[in-house]
């Protein structure tokens, strides 16, 4: 299969310019688009071979259910039932937005394998031109997860999905560098009190000023995973990542020690440490084209520089710790 990019002015709605992503979705098949978290990788939601290829193309296990995302809060509301007043309310405060809601899903709307048999749905209403000029031209909504291969860094870039999905895939629209760069805030509003499964750039704090408390999932808290579709290691590069206490001097000698058995370090970190192979800046936007750098630089170790303090439900630092399996550098 030849993966072809079309490069999207997220400026200019223009008919044309969508018609073979519409077209290839209609006849079932996948596409990858711009969000303003990530790229994403979406399929017809209601069509279960369609979806299918979505988990055969990222290598996605099974029993980890797919975020669907619609046009708009009315067509969100086509999809989902009991719906609270909080449930409302969030959609109201942050959509379109880096906010994803877990609800009760209406019988029958979705293919099984996006909601991996449960009878919830992750669903949102992203906040890009393209993907939202994507959808309305769409009679169904799209499961989308990252548009990148399972357990690696996802993409910003549409360089990083060709990367990832060459031969895979018809067809990426290219909008170029995604805005927030980590994914969507996941919250369930199932629980009683609602519970932060994933962390983003909408925190815990924004919710709560909105709908009164929320908790953190356990696995957030460093506790045991909640179910299998939360047990994955994710994010992960190449190389091996470690983490490492943002003290400078530590970190010289750090990288004296992998430097001292041949072996090329790559560090993420505010500071510059010139004596690293590789450096780049330690952000939530660049963290996945940075992660993805490491490995085209052939570096041996990533270690990412951070303070041992932050505060759980931190994103990026949920990201990181992901990314190194808790490891830190010691």
């Amino acid at each position: 299969m030849q993966t072809g990019t079309i490069l999207v002015d997220k400026n200019v709605n223009k008919e044309e310019t969508y018609s073979q992503a519409v077209e290839i979705l209609k006849d079932g098949g996948i596409v990858a688009f711009p969000t303003e978290t990530v790229y994403g990788l979406g399929a017809d939601a209601t069509n279960p071979d369609a979806v299918a290829k979505i988990f055969e193309a990222k290598g996605r296990p099974a029993d980890n259910p797919l975020i669907v995302h619609v046009d708009s809060k009315n067509s969100a509301l086509q999809y989902a039932e009991e719906l609270s007043p909080l449930d409302l309310q969030c959609m109201d405060a942050f959509w379109p937005g880096a906010l994803t809601l877990i609800v009760k899903a209406k019988p029958d709307q979705f293919a099984d394998n996006v909601t991996a048999g449960l009878s919830t749905v992750g669903i949102r209403v992203p906040d890009h031109p393209v993907a939202l000029n994507l959808l309305k031209r769409l009679p169904f909504p799209l499961a989308a997860p990252s548009a990148n291969t399972s357990g690696k860094p996802s993409p910003t870039l549409a360089e990083h999905v060709y990367h990832d999905m060459k031969g895979k895939i018809p067809l990426i629209l290219d909008g170029g560098a995604t805005a927030i760069g980590l994914e969507s805030t996941v919250l369930d509003m199932t629980s009683e009190p609602p519970v932060i499964l994933r962390p983003g750039r909408i925190s815990q704090e924004q919710i709560e000023n909105v709908i009164g408390k929320v908790r953190l999932s356990s696995e957030i808290q460093g506790n045991a995973p909640k179910s299998p579709g939360m047990k994955y290691i994710h994010y992960a590069p190449e190389a091996p990542v470690y983490l490492i206490e943002n003290d400078p001097a530590l970190i010289e000698k750090a990288i004296q020690h992998v430097q001292k058995d041949g072996k090329k370090v790559a560090i993420l970190s505010e500071h510059e440490f010139k004596t690293a192979d590789f450096h780049f800046p330690l952000t939530a936007e660049t963290l996945y084209a940075s992660l993805r750098k490491c490995d085209l630089m052939d570096a041996d170790m990533i270690l990412a520089a951070v303070s041992a303090n932050v505060e759980k439900g931190d994103a990026m630092m949920n990201r990181l710790e992901k990314a190194a399996d808790h490891k830190w550098f010691c």
